[in-house]
């Protein structure tokens, strides 16, 4: 089943003016459900553009040639509209400057009032949604947002989108200005989100070695195009191209190309830290059969 369906979308910020800027260049795009979808570029490539079409927060320009559909749902269609915000929920980047109530469980309770649920059914999500992204009711209920650290405000603002069930989750850069332990926390987090509440996850991200680890598929986007599409492995070993739209490769394929340079022989394709380790592993013991003491190898 196809959770998203963009045809021909193209979009033009202050379109006729001396400042029009062409954001979106006729995207085609089909994502099945149940995708971990890892979408990169530069600054100004389009991405935020496009995912904000995916939730009808930018809407379609021509609605004659170009459509979005998300699970079945129309984005140009304003009886729907309502219904598809709650089916696509977006974290932006530094979601907790969006925290706003004077506690935690009315912050995570805002998204689930508006689709005017029963008391009962707002609160057992406000418990669930907390009890998934790993803060404890009792603990953090009544506290104020504004006295959570980083990650935990984090947290906090992702249990507010998850309130309400959507089938399809977007995170824009998820984990910046993050420190190493908030950010190991969030992605931790992610990965267990895809499993228990959105089946499709949309990743924006500038960390390439994020997006190899966590998506399934990638698409590059440069200037408002589609440049590349396929698994990490097929993306990041186009290095010509990677380059040539200013992006970086992971730092596992940085790594394993300098150590070839120096004369390992090491298969291309490796895009995270686990796939060198093991092929650095393979070439220590190549039989994979016997370790130095003549047992078992173990399997990394």
């Amino acid at each position: 089943m196809q959770a998203v369906e963009l045809k021909n979308l193209s979009f033009i910020y202050s379109k006729k003016t001396p400042f029009e800027k062409r954001a979106l260049d006729n995207i085609n795009l089909s994502i099945e459900e149940g995708t971990f979808l890892g979408v990169i570029g530069e600054t100004g490539s389009g991405k935020s553009t496009l995912i904000q079409h995916l939730n009808g927060l930018i809407k379609v320009q021509d609605k004659k040639t170009s459509s979005v559909i998300v699970n079945g749902i129309s984005a140009t269609d304003k009886k729907t509209l309502k219904k598809l915000r709650f089916e696509v929920g977006i974290v932006f980047q530094y979601p907790e400057y969006q925290l706003f109530e004077d506690t935690v469980a009315k912050d995570v309770a805002f998204g689930p009032k508006n689709m005017k649920l029963e008391k009962d059914e707002i609160d057992r999500r406000v418990r669930r949604a907390l009890e998934v992204v790993g803060l404890d009711f009792g603990e953090f209920a009544e506290r104020s947002p504004f006295e959570l650290s980083g990650g935990e405000k984090r947290r906090v603002a992702i249990a507010g989108v998850i309130a309400m069930q959507p089938k399809i989750l977007v995170l824009d850069e998820p984990v910046a200005g993050l420190d190493p332990a908030g950010r190991e926390e969030i992605l931790a987090l992610i990965k267990q989100l895809q499993k228990d509440v959105s089946p499709t996850i949309i990743m924006v991200s500038h960390n390439m070695d994020d997006i190899a680890v966590l998506a399934d598929r990638i698409i590059a986007l440069h200037h408002g195009k589609i440049e590349l599409d396929g698994t990490p492995e097929e993306v990041f070993c186009n290095r010509e191209k990677i380059k040539e739209i200013g992006l970086d490769l992971p730092m596992a394929t940085r790594l394993r190309d300098k150590l070839v340079e120096k004369g390992l022989d090491l298969p291309d394709g490796i895009v995270t830290p686990k796939e060198l380790e093991k092929a650095i592993i393979a070439l220590k013991n190549p039989r994979g059969v016997e370790d130095s003491a003549g047992g078992e190898a173990s399997d990394v």
